[in-house]
């Protein structure tokens, strides 16, 4: 049985959110939850989740296309 405070492994705490910016822009990241990715519009990036935590390395991320 699962409590409101829990949240599926498949979302990022909003707070969380709030606070990250990208590492290259300094700006807002965006959660895709299907890629489970942070995605960094205006550096073309999409930074990984790996069991529910953020790698917010720019050598580790995906490139936009």
């Amino acid at each position: 049985m699962t409590t409101s405070s829990e949240r599926p492994e498949t979302s990022v705490d909003r707070k969380l959110l709030e606070i990250l910016v990208c590492p290259v822009t300094k700006g807002p990241l965006e959660f895709d939850a299907a890629r489970q990715e942070l995605i960094s519009r205006g550096a073309k990036l999409a930074y990984p989740i790996r069991d529910g935590i953020p790698i917010m390395l720019p050598e580790e991320a995906r490139k936009l296309g």
